[in-house]
């Protein structure tokens, strides 16, 4: 997908809402789990009720490679369901990779040719040579960890390297890589402030912001930090939309919940944007 069919998206749904599908056997509802494949028969409902309030969707792998091969499989059959019935959400596979450049070659084949997403996270410590793998391919993108929501992000992230915090040594440095306008960004929902000196050294480049809601980050504040002219982010909510109830109703849950994001959403774009 084209970052201009993203932005046509948002503006026609006037959402830049990306749904994240982390699922957990222990909490999706109890009758689905008498279902063959109780992974993809939620997935596919909470898709079924909520497409049309979302431009994205995210599964993070980790959920489906911890039940092994049947996770993996409904991590597949949900990929090829969007693909099929909703090719204009953008998809991301939430898989946080990043090796050596053969390694991620494989990653990036995995990831793009075989599953088909969209994007995919990396993780950008190992440094170019392990991303660029990534960029070769033609509409992908490639979003790198940059400032994460989690507390640990404070161990190395701000840390000072050469009077520069390395988050922005890694922002301006994956600046310079091949295809490097392929490149989107991690910045956590819990880390709003930082997101006017983001917008310094990646004025355009289109943002993940995970952490709004069950994390405490507010959209308010990362709107105000971080729209551009293009909207230029994605605002992910997992626990909060997917997990709003564990009943039969739970798809129905889920799309109230989305709504009252995208409706928030729809007020931001209308503060931020000329239409």
């Amino acid at each position: 997908m084209t970052i201009q069919t993203l932005v046509s998206e948002i503006k026609k749904k006037q959402s830049f809402l990306c749904i994240g599908l982390d699922v957990d056997l222990t909490k999706i509802p109890k009758h689905l789990l008498k279902t063959e494949d109780p992974i993809f028969e939620f997935n596919k409902a909470i898709i079924d009720a909520t497409h049309h309030l979302c431009v994205a969707y995210k599964p993070n792998t980790a959920f489906y490679e911890a039940y092994g091969l049947k996770g993996w499989q409904a991590l597949k059959k949900t990929i090829d369901y969007l693909n099929v019935n909703h090719p204009n959400h953008f998809t991301i596979a939430d898989a946080k990779r990043g090796d050596i450049g053969n390694t991620s070659s494989m990653y990036a084949k995995a990831f793009f040719e075989d599953l088909n997403f969209d994007s995919v996270t990396v993780a950008p410590y190992m440094g170019k040579d392990s991303v660029e793998p990534f960029l070769a391919f033609k509409n992908k993108h490639t979003i790198l960890l940059a400032l994460t929501s989690n507390a640990g992000a404070f161990d190395f992230q701000t840390q000072q390297v050469n009077g520069d915090a390395f988050y922005k040594q890694v922002l301006k440095t994956s600046t310079s890589w091949v295809n490097a306008q392929q490149l989107m960004y991690v910045v956590g929902a819990t880390k709003a402030e930082y997101l006017s000196e983001i917008r310094a050294i990646i004025p355009d480049r289109f943002l993940l912001v995970p952490g709004v809601g069950a994390q405490g980050g507010s959209l308010e504040a990362v709107c105000k930090h971080g729209m551009t002219n293009s909207v230029g982010m994605l605002i992910n909510s997992s626990r909060g939309i997917i997990y709003a109830s564990d009943k039969q109703d739970f798809a129905e849950a889920a799309a109230i919940k989305a709504k009252t994001l995208q409706q928030q959403m729809k007020k931001e774009l209308e503060k931020y944007l000329q239409n």
